[in-house]
């Protein structure tokens, strides 16, 4: 006949070597994390790649605005140089000799924009930050270890 000790003895038994209850309620806690971590990565990899989707219209958009822009820029230039030319002309000088004077003004703007090109490229490759990366050569580490 059963005593009313043996309950409490199965009780702390269970408790001790883990009730199979508590196992099962674990697991299925996990399983559902799982399940949510699974479907929360899902959602922003779905969410990057709509975003990435609108960034590269966005950027298709920006690219035709600009030739457009380009476009428009030009003929204005153009229409500026040849307003130059023409009053030039006006002025007595030859119509040869004003269309060289253009060409040549517009070669030497050019010249000095490619020139502010190459000097600022070299930002483009991050150099600072490439200095930090690198480790000092061999030489500054002894010296700075002296």
């Amino acid at each position: 006949m059963p005593t009313e000790d043996a309950p409490e003895s199965e009780t702390s038994g269970d408790s001790a070597h883990g009730n199979p209850v508590d196992e099962s309620s674990v697991l299925d806690d996990v399983r559902s994390l799982l399940h949510d971590l699974r479907g929360l990565t899902h959602d922003c990899f779905h969410l990057v790649a709509l975003e990435t989707r609108r960034a590269g219209e966005s950027l298709v958009g920006m690219i035709v605005a600009g030739v457009m822009v380009a476009v428009l820029l030009s003929g204005a230039w153009l229409g500026l140089v040849a307003a130059a030319v023409l009053e030039l002309v006006d002025n007595g000088v030859k119509a040869g000799s004003a269309m060289l004077l253009a060409v040549a003004l517009n070669l030497l703007l050019a010249l000095i924009l490619c020139g502010l090109i190459r000097r600022k490229s070299r930002y483009l490759q991050f150099p600072a930050t490439l200095r930090s990366l690198h480790p000092p050569p061999s030489s500054r580490r002894n010296a700075e270890k002296t």
